[in-house]
């Protein structure tokens, strides 16, 4: 299959540099699939409804050629070709582009949809932007259980879009968040989704902003699993496995180094 990475959502948050909103586009032989979305043209034209007062935090650049939809276009396809978009969780930076493919089956883990949609909490019910699924999408859910991916109890194929893209569930950050990795052909990608924020989780040579360290904790629906899945991750990285590269969804660095593995290996 062939991956494109995309930036579907610059935010420049005070004191915590650039961060982007790392999106996986797939080609498949039964159309694209999409790995999260990020902003849409919908969170543009009405950012008050759909992004509510976080916005004056995260500052996102709410550019047009930054979405998915437009990228896609650009690629040559139609926006009906995205057949699938696989989502890490529904928090608004990661699904605001949904609206855009109103056709494509939206995949969740069912934890994320009961603790967003069906049953939040009080908690919950701050965090989310309902007015993200208002256009009604097509929500497929996928339960526990599943086989081992790489020390990982529990990872599930989804076989049903296609051979070689495996939720691999990592609840702490919301829910009901998944990682999502996809088979890459020369490397399997792991895309963390907000599994991690900063690079440093993995390889400790480097410091994460002050302000991102302090916003993974608030948001965190569970710290202790948050942490527990940052040694997790550390460990797989350390591993140094030659086919696996992980990358997260908003770490600039991280998506920088995979557009140029991507382009070198051409």
């Amino acid at each position: 299959m062939k991956v494109h990475h995309l930036n579907c959502g610059t935010m420049l948050p005070p004191g915590a540099g650039r961060i982007v909103c790392h999106v996986l586009l797939i080609e498949t032989g039964d159309g694209l699939v999409l790995v999260d979305s990020g902003f849409g043209l919908d969170d543009i034209a009405e950012p008050g409804r759909r992004l509510g007062p976080t916005r004056h935090l995260l500052k996102p650049a709410l550019a047009r050629e930054e979405t998915a939809a437009r990228q896609v276009e650009r690629l040559g396809f139609d926006r009906d070709d995205v057949r699938h978009i696989v989502v890490t969780h529904l928090d608004q930076d990661h699904i605001g582009g949904l609206s855009d493919f109103p056709h494509a089956q939206v995949h969740v883990t069912a934890a994320e949809l009961l603790g967003s949609v069906t049953s939040p909490s009080r908690q919950e019910r701050f965090r989310y932007r309902a007015a993200q699924w208002a256009h009604g999408p097509r929500f497929v859910e996928h339960g526990p259980g599943g086989e081992r991916w790489r020390g990982f109890a529990a990872a599930r194929e989804l076989d049903t879009i296609a051979p070689g893209i495996v939720l691999v569930p990592l609840p702490g950050h919301t829910r009901g968040h998944t990682c999502v990795a996809v088979d890459a052909g020369s490397h399997w990608i792991l895309h963390a989704g907000d599994a991690f924020f900063h690079r440093s989780t993995l390889d400790r040579t480097s410091t994460a902003p002050a302000v991102l360290r302090v916003m993974e904790r608030l948001v965190a629906y569970d710290l202790k699993q948050v942490r527990a899945n940052h040694a997790r991750l550390a460990e797989l990285h350390h591993r140094a496995e030659p086919d696996l590269v992980i990358v997260n969804a908003h770490d600039a660095e991280l998506y920088e180094r995979i557009r140029n593995l991507r382009a070198t290996q051409g």
